[in-house]
């Protein structure tokens, strides 16, 4: 059985270390750090470009010999405020100082020098609705196709209300074959709120060769490989979440399963 959900490694410091090595396959790392004031997290890219996104908290940030001083505003997650971030391109280090209580993510792909480092949230970052109904979300764009800000990585939070769907209609992005779909690999960071509560996320082919449901806790990362990867959030529990995907081609084209598409092309009209 594929291992597709990560458990945190404890409460402060590197909770996750997800590398391609680790997660088989080829392009996508995510770390996560939980920081008291004062401590510290540093790191060298590598042939990496890193996206730095305050989910929670304040930290003094500096990447690439540039200081950004401190950033952040949202103490909360669920506050569905627009993120802090930073950009730090490969071959190069960055650093940051906890001023308060924070949880860093740290989104990787390959990089390729096309970007510098530079502040790329809050400023150009909007929460959008998206689906009807029970499939209602809110979303942040931190990084996705229509903001030039990396060479690999796409990035974006979600916010999916209780009671509701997200990334649904089941859909996937698992062939290299542009304009129709790409490859992208992606990762689940999930929280709920409160934080006691769970959620559920399904990641299939339609073939069956993958078929994994798993119950999520807040602070767990799931794995998307390949197939389809719907969540749930039950009622009582609002669910976020946090998606890194890289690929080879920096696109986000997808397919619906057809087995309910319908939905998709009812809502569409």
């Amino acid at each position: 059985m594929p291992d597709l959900l990560r458990k945190a490694s404890g409460t402060s410091g590197k909770v996750h270390d997800i590398t391609p090595e680790s997660a088989g396959w080829s392009y996508v790392g995510f770390g996560l750090y939980h920081l008291k004031p004062g401590e510290k997290a540093s790191e060298s890219t590598g042939d990496k470009e890193v996206i730095l996104m305050l989910v929670e908290g304040k930290a003094e940030i500096s990447g690439a010999s540039k200081d950004f001083g401190e950033l952040g505003d949202r103490m909360n997650v669920f506050e569905r405020t627009p993120p802090h971030c930073v950009y730090v391109p490969n071959d190069s280090d960055w650093q940051a100082t906890a001023t308060t209580n924070c949880t860093l993510a740290v989104c990787a792909a390959p990089g390729m020098g096309g970007h510098e480092a530079q502040i790329i949230g809050p400023a150009g970052i909007a929460l959008e609705e998206r689906g009807k109904g029970a499939n209602t979300r809110f979303i942040h764009n931190i990084a996705m196709e229509n903001r030039d800000v990396a060479d690999s990585l796409l990035v974006t939070e979600v916010f999916t209300p209780q009671g509701n769907w997200s990334s649904y209609p089941p859909h996937r992005h698992d062939e290299d074959n542009f304009p129709d779909m790409t490859y992208l690999e992606e990762t689940y960071y999930h929280r709920l709120n409160p934080e006691t509560g769970f959620g559920f996320q399904r990641v299939f082919t339609e073939d069956g060769e993958l078929d994994e449901t798993m119950a999520v806790s807040s602070g767990d990362v799931v794995l998307v490989p390949k197939g389809h990867h719907p969540c749930g959030a039950p009622y009582g529990y609002e669910m976020y979440y946090l998606n890194v995907m890289a690929g080879p081609l920096r696109k986000w084209r997808f397919k619906n399963h057809p087995d309910h598409d319908w939905i998709f092309q009812r809502d569409s009209k």
